[in-house]
């Protein structure tokens, strides 16, 4: 059974989502801010959470930093007000995997939770190692190199890597680049691509690829370059 954390201070919310992930049969556990969320992570991790931005005792950003340094495999979708386009973009860019805006459908929320599960269960698979110039992946262990060079990536960061790896040169659009990534997620999220992008060349910089190593096409999408 998965197990589902769902971290909100809105107590109706949390009781109304409870209900809906329960009828779907996850076992849940709710938080009211991200502290009591954080002391429970560390005996029960969840197989996803469900993470409000504003909180008090700890909000969603500060919460999802922490667990990146110590957890870059659980999913994270935020769940977040209309008007804060700001932090959907902060949570994407320090590793949240997905957001939802509220008021949000129940419905798609569900469905884009057994997406991200799905998801999460699809790394490996008996894959072999891919090589695309100095960058080596290896997904049945869930590592990635560059030039020999351990790079650490979260999942949904790792799955866009690795289709830009399988067509080195080739320009990807973002809506082809998800689908291809992400084949059991039918809602297409090109802002969370973009934000998935900077954090992957930042790593790869950080390796020390050049920056020109995945390029930004403007107007088309992305497209990993192997001649540096």
């Amino acid at each position: 059974m998965k197990h589902i954390a769902i971290v909100d201070d809105e107590a109706a919310l949390r009781d109304n989502l409870a209900y809906a992930l329960n009828r779907e049969g996850y076992e849940v556990s709710t938080f009211p801010n991200g502290q009591d969320a954080w002391v429970a992570h560390q005996n029960n991790p969840p197989s996803l959470y469900l993470l409000d931005i504003l909180m008090p005792r700890m909000d969603g950003l500060e919460f999802c930093r922490l667990l990146r340094d110590i957890d870059r495999r659980t999913p994270v979708i935020f769940l977040s007000s209309r008007d804060e386009e700001l932090d959907r973009v902060l949570g994407l860019e320090i590793g949240g995997d997905d957001y939802i805006g509220k008021p949000f459908s129940v419905r798609e929320l569900l469905a884009r939770i057994r997406a991200i599960l799905r998801r999460a269960e699809g790394i490996g698979q008996g894959e072999l190692p891919i090589d695309a110039g100095l960058l080596r992946l290896i997904p049945d262990s869930y590592r990635a190199t560059w030039d020999g060079v351990e790079m650490v990536f979260t999942l949904s960061e790792y799955r866009l890597l690795t289709e830009l790896a399988r067509s080195p040169g080739v320009v990807c659009t973002r809506s082809a680049l998800y689908t291809k990534a992400f084949p059991e997620d039918g809602f297409v999220n090109e802002r969370a691509v973009d934000s998935h992008i900077k954090r992957i060349r930042r790593k790869l910089e950080a390796a020390g690829a050049a920056k020109t190593v995945l390029e930004t096409i403007y107007g088309m999408g992305y497209r990993l370059s192997i001649d540096h």
